[in-house]
């Protein structure tokens, strides 16, 4: 069960997957031949208990209404819970954040923890997932070697907290970064990133029972 799934583009095409998705627009998205999707919240899951070798969440637990309550099914539906989450105690390890989007804190949910995330789970084998610097994927912190991806109005189109975050503050945010660019102050504050192959910045795979 893969659990808010979008558009599908995390599931393994080897196994025989059953996506969980509330968003009409994103179930819209589904290419031809994904897997079967049921509109449904992690909060209601409509399954037995024990319906599944094992859930997934990639990188949606945050916007859940009721984190406990979404944990709490996973656990019943599932005998395995792997998520691919993110620590918020890393908010400011990122240039981005930390130089340019600072608002971005505003948008973690009050008392979102990954300990409170291994606690809630009944215990957990906690991973750091480092981001490479080609990484293929379009999350937020994907480009932390490729900052002039960010002033790409199509690549923001891709990172959700882009469009939640407050504008006033993007739009000032991406000012600096345009014209840190174009003085060269970015490269040379961030001469250091430019050595390194994958960088950590506070994503974790949480896998239950660890």
């Amino acid at each position: 069960m893969n659990v808010g799934a979008g558009a599908g583009a995390y599931e393994p095409p080897d196994l025989e997957v059953t996506a969980v998705e509330p968003s009409e627009t994103m179930i819209a998205q589904r290419p031809e031949g994904a897997a079967p999707v049921v509109r449904a919240f992690a909060e209601e899951l409509p399954f037995e208990d024990l319906s599944f070798d094992a859930a997934m969440v990639v990188l949606s637990d945050h916007h859940w209404s009721d984190h406990e309550r979404g944990l709490a099914e996973l656990r019943r539906v599932a005998r395995r819970v792997v998520l691919l989450t993110w620590d918020p105690a890393a908010q400011f390890d990122s240039w981005l954040v930390s130089e340019y989007l600072p608002c971005f804190g505003e948008l973690i949910p009050k008392g979102f923890r990954i300990q409170q995330t291994v606690d809630r789970l009944g215990g957990a084998r906690v991973e750091p997932v480092p981001i490479p610097h080609d990484c293929l994927d379009g999350f937020f912190h994907a480009y932390w070697r490729r900052p002039r991806a960010y002033l790409d109005p199509r690549v923001r189109a891709g990172i959700s907290v882009c469009a939640l975050m407050d504008q006033k503050c993007l739009e000032e945010g991406l000012a600096r970064l345009a014209a840190d660019l174009e003085s060269g102050a970015w490269e040379r504050r961030h001469a250091d990133l430019m050595g390194l192959e994958e960088l950590d910045l506070g994503y974790r795979l949480l896998i239950h029972p660890p």
